[in-house]
């Protein structure tokens, strides 16, 4: 159990770092090397791999925070048909909508790591 607890605070970094590494592959087979910038957003979260910073770690997480609370703000919008939004849209939020939620309790996570532990 302690190992567990020991590598629980590496889980939102290596998340994210899935989700760019996902994201780049993706886009790399249509658009080739203009994916490659994609790759510079998971600078911050390979430091905090290798060097963790509290600072660093507590302004990432607020930041995907307020991201994340904006695309849930975005799906409320949607059900209570305050916003009107194409067909497409709407599918891409329903599919988006897992990734979504994870986004924002990693991010806590990630806010709750710099609060809580000592790195």
């Amino acid at each position: 159990m302690e190992t567990i607890s020991n590598y629980s605070k590496y889980v939102p970094y290596f998340y994210f770092l899935t989700v760019i590494a996902y994201w780049f592959t993706d886009l790399n087979k249509s658009f080739g090397l203009t994916a490659y910038p994609i790759l510079l957003f998971g600078i911050p979260f390979l430091w905090q791999l290798i060097k963790p910073n509290r600072k660093l770690n507590f302004t990432l997480g607020i930041t995907f925070v307020c991201l994340s609370s904006y695309m849930i703000l975005a799906y409320l919008s949607d059900i209570l048909n305050i916003v009107s939004l194409s067909d497409q849209v709407k599918q891409w939020l329903l599919f988006s909508g897992l990734f979504i939620v994870g986004n924002f309790v990693m991010a806590l996570w990630m806010i709750r790591n710099s609060l809580n532990r000592k790195f």
